[in-house]
This record gives C-alpha cells, sequence and structure tokens, in this order.
C-alpha cells in the first residue's frame, strides 16, 4: 500500500499542475488529457504508443536492474548504441539465411552491451572509479565510434545523410510494431522470476536496502556490480539490436539518441521503485504520454512540449513525496 501510496501522489500532483498550466492558457484540461489518452490508446495511437514503448519499456528493464541494488547506470546510450553497431555488423558481413543472421545479430548486441557495461564495472571495482561517472563518460566514445562508422566505413553509398545501408535481415513485424516486443517482454519475465524468486534476486534487493547490512552479511559487492552492470548492458544492447533489426532496417546516427529512450527509461524505472512490472506499466504510461501529446497538440494546440514538463514534475513530487514518508515512517 505504501508503495502504491507513494507513486500515487506525485502522479495526481503532477496532473493537478499540469491543469493548472493548462487553465492558463485558457484550454480546458479535460480536453487536453481526453486527447492524450484517445492519442496514446485510441485505434489511430496505440500502434505508435506500442512501437514506442518498445524501446523505453526495454531500456527501463535495463537500468531498472542495477538500480534495484541502488546502482545507476547512466550508460545507457553507449550500451544501447554499441548494441545496435554489432547487430548491425551481423546483419552487413556475416554469411547465411535471414533468420540465422537475425539470431545471430540479437546475440552480438547483448554482448557488445553486457561488454561495456561490466567495463564501467571494472572499472569501479579496480580503479575505484564512482559507477555514475564511469557509465556516463563510456558512453561518448561509443557513441562517437557509431557516428564515425555511419559516416565513412558502412556509410550508405547512396545516401547524403550519415546512416548504414538498410539490413535484409529484419525482425517481422505485426500492425506496425516490432516483433522485439516479445523478447522485451521475456527479458521482463525473467527479471521478474529473478528478483522474486531467486537467490540472486534477494541479494541485490538487500544491497539496494541496507548496503552496510549486505556487506555484512557476505554479499560480494564488485562481483555483484559485475552481474548486475553485465545483464543491464546486455538488456540494452538487444534493445540497440532490435531497433536496427526493426523498421527502418539500418542504423541512423542519433535516430536512438534523440528519442531519449534512455532518460525516460529511467524515470520509469525510478518511478516504479525499479520493481520488474512496476517499470513496465511506468514505461507504457510515459510512452503514452509522449505519444498522446501528438494528438493533444493537434486538438488544442497546446504544445506537446507539456507532456515532458509532466514527466519533470512528476519525478520531483516523487522524489519529494518518497522524503516525506521515508521521514515519517523513522519517526513511527
Amino acid at each position: 500500500m505504501s508503495r502504491v501510496r507513494l507513486i500515487a501522489v506525485p502522479v495526481a500532483a503532477a496532473l493537478v499542475l499540469g491543469a493548472i498550466l493548462l487553465l492558463a492558457t485558457g484550454t480546458d484540461p479535460l480536453a487536453a488529457y481526453g486527447a492524450i489518452v484517445s492519442g496514446a490508446f485510441g485505434p489511430d495511437g496505440i500502434g505508435d504508443t506500442l512501437a514506442y514503448a518498445v524501446p523505453v519499456a526495454g531500456m527501463a528493464t535495463a537500468l531498472a536492474i542495477p538500480l534495484r541494488a541502488g546502482m545507476v547506470n547512466l550508460g545507457g546510450e553507449g550500451q544501447l548504441v554499441l548494441g545496435a553497431i554489432s547487430a548491425l555488423a551481423v546483419g552487413l558481413y556475416v554469411p547465411g539465411p535471414g533468420p540465422v543472421k537475425v539470431i545471430l545479430a540479437l546475440l552480438a548486441g547483448v554482448a557488445a552491451g553486457a561488454a561495456y557495461a561490466a567495463l564501467a564495472a571494472v572499472c569501479e571495482n579496480r580503479l575505484g572509479v564512482p559507477l555514475l561517472i564511469s557509465t556516463l563518460l563510456l558512453s561518448y566514445p561509443a557513441m562517437s565510434l557509431a557516428g564515425y562508422l555511419v559516416r565513412f566505413p558502412v556509410k550508405d553509398a547512396g545516401s547524403s545523410l550519415p546512416q548504414s545501408p538498410q539490413l535484409t535481415a529484419r525482425l517481422p513485424e505485426i500492425d506496425g510494431v516490432t516483433t522485439g516486443i516479445f523478447l522485451v517482454v521475456a527479458v521482463i519475465a525473467v527479471y521478474t522470476v529473478i528478483d522474486a524468486r531467486t537467490p540472486a534476486g534477494f541479494e541485490t534487493k538487500v544491497t539496494g536496502w541496507a548496503p552496510r547490512f549486505a556487506a555484512y552479511a557476505g554479499i560480494d559487492r564488485p562481483k555483484l556490480t559485475l552481474r548486475l552492470l553485465a545483464a543491464s548492458g546486455g538488456t540494452a544492447g538487444l534493445v540497440g539490436a532490435i531497433a536496427v533489426l526493426g523498421f527502418p532496417y539500418r542504423f541512423i546516427d542519433g535516430a536512438l539518441i534523440t528519442p531519449q529512450y534512455t532518460w525516460i527509461g529511467l524515470l520509469a524505472a525510478l518511478l516504479a521503485g525499479a520493481s520488474p512490472l512496476g517499470t513496465l506499466l511506468a514505461a507504457v504510461f510515459f510512452a503514452a504520454l509522449t505519444s498522446g501529446g501528438f494528438a493533444m497538440e493537434r486538438a488544442t494546440q497546446v504544445p506537446r512540449e507539456l507532456t515532458a514538463v509532466l514527466q519533470a514534475v512528476l519525478i520531483i513530487f516523487l522524489a519529494a513525496t518518497s522524503g516525506v514518508f521515508k521521514r515519517k515512517a523513522k519517526r513511527a
């Protein structure tokens, strides 16, 4: 109940503040919110919402895995891009039938993301570089490498844009939504089982609740950090591979960064307290806000940036109410 209350209060507060802002512009809040809902989940918008929710939910899960232990992975963008580039390389240069190449490309994306995130864990464990810094700074070489590759060695010769040629190995689609959605759901299901039913999940939660107690209980934090970061990076790399193997079946420089899948995913993981199913619901919520914002803009002339304001206010209220409830619990 406390977790439901912790989420319900900031959501309600953000919606109230959004209504006040809408009233100040002379817009009916009910009409604006109705446009968001119909635009996100109506017949014309549900496909866009699901298409956007796939990478957001995937990245939210990737970042929730270490967050469950109190570890913040800020390098999701680098791991996402590196996974995409690795899958692209397999799709372009590895011979074989299409289905085999798709599987190999997905595995390459997972391996690249996991290895790169594990490097950040090694930097903390061996060199004392804080995880926040190592994960964030390692993103830039990965993104720069990807940008260089699609501008020079693997650039599509028939295009003036920094993009690769189209892949012939592709993930099929269902009504415009990539079947990679099933892979993301499978990852979330595995994460749910591990979190709730295994000693590894218990160790992760204990480390997040009380790091000192976890160390006293004999939990090896360096090994846990390595495992969690590898799982996080592998999931991010999988999302990148899914993105490249889906429409438009190529790597376009900046296409995985501009939509801010990583940072919206981090917001979703924070909102849900890194719980597996809560993270999925929060990711769908943020994806609906984003896709519904376009419908709101068309219907009410209110800029869709209002949805970004709602997201920011939501996280601020979440942080504030979380602190209030924790102080009350301590006094009790």
